[in-house]
């Protein structure tokens, strides 16, 4: 039986900028965008969430909903660095950490011999040691698996913790609405709905033929979630699989040069981050296997032209931008964005001077 906890950071980016700024904690803040170009929302602090604000919005809709809101551009260095302290704080208990972005991580503390291995107190020391020395609050949920530990950190935000102990597993998800569960999305718990399933106890029951009818491959997953399995372990080796940027422009382009323009600006951005993250990989990192152009249109439609085997240069991006552009249907766009994926089954040597 493992113990897993999940560490979710509060509103992180506002968090962090309020710690640095008190005068911004009573108020309505959000990172990312501005009042003068079109972008959208990385994240906001709770004061504006009451305004009904949340991640991904579009800034202009944002600002509908809270004309007073302060729009902060943020500081991708600073969150950086505070994120690199709290992984510093998980090492003390487990070296099994999985990090799924700067700010939230699983952690399988079942071999950690700390408070006679209760996973509730090591999380709450988690949380304590946090706040004490980054000056930031953390949410918590506790539980036998990932799935459930993920869910849990989110029932007592902000600065909370939640545990589900292995004989409360079957009560809790009997009672979890479907909509919860990881893969189902809007469309997803529509089609959930109109079969007369909502709870996870709805679904429990169903045979599996039946789900697969209607669900395909993602049936045995949802019949196993549904019952509060998950057997993934906690991956702590973990090797980038992409790497990306993007802008989201001032101005629809409506001309194929204007994209040109918008690209060329965007591939020594992305050159940098590739030699920072060669760099940051004790000297082992994964060989590019694909690159990928994306545009949105101005309908929001968005799409991809991927290519393997080419190297990062606008010479050979150009012709993946141009098949792009002939998607466009008449509509002009508005982001350009490079991708990289990477060949994570392979390792390059990076050789560095002694």
């Amino acid at each position: 039986m493992r113990k897993i906890i999940h560490i979710d950071m509060d509103c992180f980016f506002a968090a962090v900028e309020m710690r640095d700024n008190p005068r911004l904690r009573h108020i309505p803040i959000a990172i990312g965008g501005s009042r003068q170009a079109r972008g959208v929302i990385s994240t906001c602090n709770y004061p504006a969430r009451a305004f009904g604000i949340h991640s991904a919005m579009p800034t202009h809709q944002a600002l509908k909903l809270c004309p007073h809101l302060t729009l902060i551009k943020g500081n991708m260095d600073k969150y950086r660095l505070a994120s690199q302290q709290i992984r510093q704080i998980f090492y003390r208990y487990t070296d099994k950490i999985e990090p799924l972005s700067l700010d939230e991580a699983y952690l399988d503390v079942t071999d950690c011999k700390l408070f006679c291995g209760s996973a509730t107190l090591i999380a709450n020391n988690i949380r304590q040691a946090i706040k004490q020395e980054t000056g930031l609050t953390a949410s918590a949920g506790v539980a036998p698996n990932k799935f459930l530990a993920k869910i849990a950190s989110d029932e007592n935000k902000p600065d909370g913790i939640f545990v589900i102990t292995p004989c409360q597993v079957a009560k809790f998800v009997a009672s979890l609405p479907l909509k919860k569960l990881p893969g189902v999305g809007a469309k997803t718990a529509e089609r959930l709905a109109k079969l007369g399933l909502h709870l996870c106890a709805d679904i429990q029951t169903v045979p599996l033929a039946t789900l697969i009818k209607h669900f395909g491959s993602m049936a045995d997953s949802l019949l196993k979630r549904s019952q509060g399995i998950d057997e993934r372990e906690v991956f702590h080796n973990i090797q980038r699989k992409s790497l990306g940027i993007e802008t989201t422009v001032e101005q629809d382009l409506t001309d194929f040069s204007a994209c040109v323009t918008a690209l060329a600006t965007l591939v020594p951005k992305l050159e940098q981050r590739l030699a920072k993250y060669q760099t940051s990989t004790a000297g082992q990192y994964s060989p590019i296997n694909k690159i990928g152009i994306k545009l949105k249109f101005n309908d929001f439609r968005q799409t991809t032209v991927e290519k393997q085997g080419i190297a990062l240069t606008l010479n050979n991006l150009l012709p993946l931008l141009e098949e792009a552009w002939q998607r466009r249907q008449q509509h002009s766009v508005r982001l350009v964005g490079i991708q990289i994926g990477f060949n994570t089954g392979a390792l390059h040597q990076l050789n560095l001077p002694f």
